[in-house]
């Protein structure tokens, strides 16, 4: 293969995770390193501040039990969390709306390097932590809830809600289905028929996967913060940054010659 030829596989192939042409094979292999990136953020975010910044159903709940104990700081810290990951969300599909208006190809590739732009400035927090905890904390907790509502928002429209990255109780709970229909006994029913019950195994390896790279990554991420701090947001933001280059070089040069609007 000429060399010309071997340099562009690796360039055609990130092209294609944030392309907007989407198959499910590019859909899955963006959602698993976005998965490994989601939980690298939430386990060194849990490791700065003691709270983890992807789980709003946690978060919520928190938000009840303080507002029955009376506790209004910590009310005001985690609405501030939950209005973080829902401006995140909208971030994403406003940048998304914005690109399909334009026919941008770097439609889904935004997002990732607003997230990249985000991560870098958790880094950047880092040195003000301990000195002005009281603010930097709050602070850093609604940057981390922003970035995963930013992730979460473009990969669920990105695969039409079939993936998501930040959290595992949905891919938990659709694990459990399969697993119910695989246990289910269909004694007397013929395979053929219209109510015999059966596993969809390739949705289970689809699941366990995402579910392995986050786990994966929240393991990369705590080992990396415990060693490293604050500057282990920075490789997850150079990740970031590659998944989402190609597009955004392709319409830097379209831009160029006027071929973008």
């Amino acid at each position: 293969m000429p060399a010309a030829r071997k340099a562009a596989v690796p360039i055609q192939y990130l092209r294609s995770l944030t392309s907007v042409e989407r198959t499910d094979h590019t859909n899955l292999r963006l959602g698993r390193a976005l998965a490994a990136v989601a939980g690298a953020t939430n386990a060194g975010g849990f490791l700065a501040v003691g709270q983890y910044t992807s789980h709003m159903s946690g978060i919520v709940s928190s938000l009840a039990d303080n507002v029955a104990l009376g506790e209004f700081g910590l009310v005001l810290s985690a609405l501030s969390a939950i209005l973080a990951f829902a401006a995140g969300a909208a971030t994403s599909a406003i940048l998304i709306n914005w690109g399909r208006r334009r026919d941008a190809h770097s439609v889904y590739a935004l997002p990732l390097l607003l997230e990249a732009a985000l991560l870098l400035c958790f880094a950047a927090l880092g040195a003000n932590l301990e000195v002005h905890r009281v603010l930097f904390v709050p602070v850093t907790v609604a940057l981390l809830c922003y970035v995963m509502g930013v992730q979460n928002a473009m990969i669920t429209k990105i695969s039409h809600a079939e993936i998501r990255t930040t959290h595992v109780t949905g891919i938990v709970t659709d694990l459990g289905i399969e697993l119910g229909k695989a246990l289910y006994w269909n004694w007397g029913v013929p395979t053929a028929a219209s109510h015999h019950v059966a596993a969809d195994m390739q949705r289970v390896r689809v699941l366990a996967s995402l579910l392995g790279m986050f786990l994966f990554g929240g393991m990369l991420g705590a080992v990396a913060f415990r060693h490293f701090g604050f500057a282990s947001g920075i490789p997850l933001s150079m990740l970031l940054v590659i998944l989402a280059g190609v597009p955004v070089t392709d319409d830097l040069r379209r831009l160029q010659v006027g071929e973008l609007r």
